[in-house]
């Protein structure tokens, strides 16, 4: 029998009621409250997770919260490194699809600002490219969405205007550059992505 018995604690592990967090496996939340449970006669605190967007709430016990990886929201710096790495090179290996998914599919789950970023870069295509395949645009729209309901929470602005400054970061890239300077649509070897499996 599971009881439920909402407390109003300000804060476990430097969490707080009210505080926006990110959730490794579904991006940014808030804490709407710290309960009680009792569940097979064990006492066990919990952190009650909402994520407004998916309508969905989690309850992570309060001793595991950091080793699942649940943590504060990015500090502004960050923030900004991640804008950073979006104008840098796309770094594709010339590995087999299913192994990069696999390696975009734990980045993106690491709950890492950075590591998500990096997915978002590396998976972009401008107008001047060629299109995605299915399952290259999924993994990309996953990453997008966690940076943006991070960077529109942190920067405190809607997610279309940090959707605005992704698209910004990216357009700087030098490989973006090119190819849009290309009226012609060839691209160097170097630039050229595999076509997914």
């Amino acid at each position: 029998m599971t009881t439920a018995k909402k407390t109003t604690t300000t804060g476990r592990q430097g969490f707080k009621t009210g505080e926006a967090v990110v959730y490794p496996a579904h991006g940014v939340g808030r804490i709407t409250a710290i309960e009680e449970q009792e569940i097979a006669g064990y006492k066990l605190e919990l952190f009650v997770v909402s994520f407004e967007k998916d309508k969905m709430v989690l309850r992570v016990p309060t001793a595991k919260a950091n080793s699942v990886g649940m943590r504060k929201l990015a500090e502004p710096d960050l923030v900004k490194k991640a804008l950073d790495v979006l104008t840098g090179r796309a770094r594709v290996k010339r590995t087999m699809w299913s192994r990069r998914a696999q390696e975009y599919e734990a980045k993106i789950n690491s709950g890492d600002l950075i590591s998500v970023t990096e997915v978002v870069r590396d998976l972009y295509r401008s107008e001047a490219q060629p299109e995605q395949s299915y399952s290259e645009r999924q993994l990309y729209e996953a990453a997008l969405d966690r940076i943006v309901r991070e960077i529109s929470s942190v920067n405190k602005i809607t997610e279309t205007e940090a959707l605005k400054l992704i698209e910004q970061s990216l357009a700087k890239s030098p490989r973006r550059a090119k190819a849009d300077a290309e009226t012609d649509g060839e691209a160097d070897s170097d630039d050229v992505q595999e076509e997914a499996a």
